[in-house]
């Protein structure tokens, strides 16, 4: 009786240790670290998190994907909006919390032309795991899958989600985010970019 009791403890233990280094490896896979820009004369909130770019300045790269419902959306569809192009994945928790913002915000600056394009990174899980995930989150903003030459044309070799692309009026690529900022920080990024390229 007395070796079952000391046995359940020491198995206890362990599990404990077990579940607690599992919930450490999970928070740990959340966090996203960002990538401050020091070649950029400075950003709109004066601290919000740019992501050094080769497309930084440039114009943005062609982009024709496919939405959720299989219709051909183009960034040319968007001519003469400033908008956000913002890279995610259903996988990534701090994605899942910067998605509803840029709803917010499409809907606040609508009457300005603002507009946002979300492209999932992960087409692979399909387009119902998709789709219910954006049901979740109550995005109403267009949903296009990604495919290779998207994903070498904006992100090359960084791995880092959410991703962000502030694309001026003139289709021009003013702003580079990766990772998580702040609420205020998006918002003030896209005044900028509403207020950049306007006559």
């Amino acid at each position: 009786m007395m070796v079952s009791g000391i046995s359940l403890v020491v198995w206890s233990g362990y599990h404990n240790i077990h579940e607690r280094r599992l919930a450490a490896q999970e928070r740990e896979a959340a966090h996203v670290t960002l990538i401050p820009d020091n070649s950029s004369s400075g950003s709109a909130s004066g601290d919000a998190p740019e992501a050094p770019s080769p497309l930084l300045g440039k114009p943005a790269p062609p982009l024709s994907l496919v939405d959720l419902s299989g219709k051909q959306v183009s960034l040319s569809d968007f001519k003469g909006h400033p908008l956000v192009v913002n890279f995610w994945g259903t996988y990534c928790a701090p994605c899942k919390i910067e998605m509803p913002w840029l709803e917010t915000f499409s809907k606040k600056y609508a009457a300005d032309g603002f507009d946002v394009i979300g492209v999932t990174y992960d087409s692979e899980v399909g387009k119902d795991t998709i789709s219910k995930n954006v049901r979740k989150l109550g995005v109403t903003y267009p949903i296009l899958l990604s495919d290779p030459k998207a994903e070498k044309d904006y992100l090359a070799d960084t791995e880092v989600l959410p991703m962000s692309f502030y694309v001026d009026r003139t289709g021009k690529v003013i702003q580079v985010t990766a990772g998580l900022g702040s609420e205020d920080q998006l918002e003030a990024m896209v005044k900028q970019t509403i207020a950049a390229g306007a006559q």
